[in-house]
């Protein structure tokens, strides 16, 4: 032996260095799938040497990302640059802003951002959508897409509702002991006081996408409710004030669970 210690017993002293240094309550290993047997085996052997805190710890073990043939091309050992795949999203975000006229009232500033914003949206939300366990395929175009299952389909709801609030009329004191819900209304209202609950799901899982796939079902719903009911031409003034109010609450859902996500959300398209 050359005396270099190997990957198992480094892993054995980092973790118990970790635990005197920092006190931590629990340690969570971010490592792909390929090293599950790995990971059972350190918290064994931590937990036969009489550390309690081995019962703490957790691998967040994930599947592959896969990229589709061509440029891109992974299987055969390209190497691909995050920096690269980031700059080619923002790209496409930039191409199909102005193709579906995105862009109307933004200065070149605020246009850049949103390119930003949108291209890392697509990719992260593409892949936090998948259970951290599976293998999946990135496709760049699919994440893209603004109608699909996808970051800019959920940002694009959300910059719609800011835009709504901005031409909402200041309302008076209204009754709401006489108001009334649709089943659109329901149905939102109903999504939304799931969100906590999501969250908790979402942590106790290690699974972003139980969040990611909430997000998407909600601005589903919100849009059916948005396609089939007026808001600001409501027919009371009682209507168009609750109406703007969901979409507010919608708005707030929509943010918090992409913030949670690490994606931003623009106020304008």
């Amino acid at each position: 032996s050359d005396g270099t210690s190997v990957y198992m017993t480094q892993d054995i002293g980092t973790a118990i260095q970790r635990f005197k240094d920092f006190e931590a309550k629990g340690m969570t290993y971010v490592v792909g799938n390929e090293q599950d047997y790995h990971f059972k085996v350190l918290f064994l052997i931590l937990s036969k040497l009489g550390y309690p805190w081995a019962e703490q710890l957790h691998h967040l073990s994930y599947g592959m990302v896969d990229l589709p043939s061509g440029k891109m091309k992974s299987r055969e050992g390209t190497v691909v640059d995050a920096d690269d795949l980031i700059d080619g999203m923002v790209a496409d975000a930039e191409a199909i802003s102005k193709e579906l006229g995105k862009l109307d009232g933004l200065e070149i500033a605020a246009q850049k951002e949103l390119f930003t914003t949108l291209g890392l949206g697509a990719l992260k939300y593409f892949i936090l959508k998948v259970d951290p366990k599976k293998r999946m395929l990135f496709n760049p175009a699919e994440s893209i897409d603004f109608n699909g299952h996808t970051g800019p389909f959920i940002q694009y709801a959300y910059a719609r509702i800011q835009s709504l609030q901005r031409k909402a009329p200041e309302s008076s004191e209204l009754d709401w002991s006489t108001l009334t819900l649709n089943e659109d209304e329901t149905i939102v209202i109903k999504s939304l006081l799931q969100f906590s609950d999501v969250v908790d799901q979402a942590a106790r899982n290690f699974s972003p996408a139980v969040l990611a796939n909430y997000t998407y079902e909600l601005v589903k719903k919100y849009n059916g409710f948005y396609q089939n009911n007026s808001i600001l031409k409501a027919e009371s003034e009682q209507s168009i004030a609750f109406r703007l109010l969901l979409s507010k609450k919608v708005g707030e859902v929509i943010k918090a669970s992409m913030n949670c996500l690490g994606i931003q959300v623009p106020n304008r398209m």
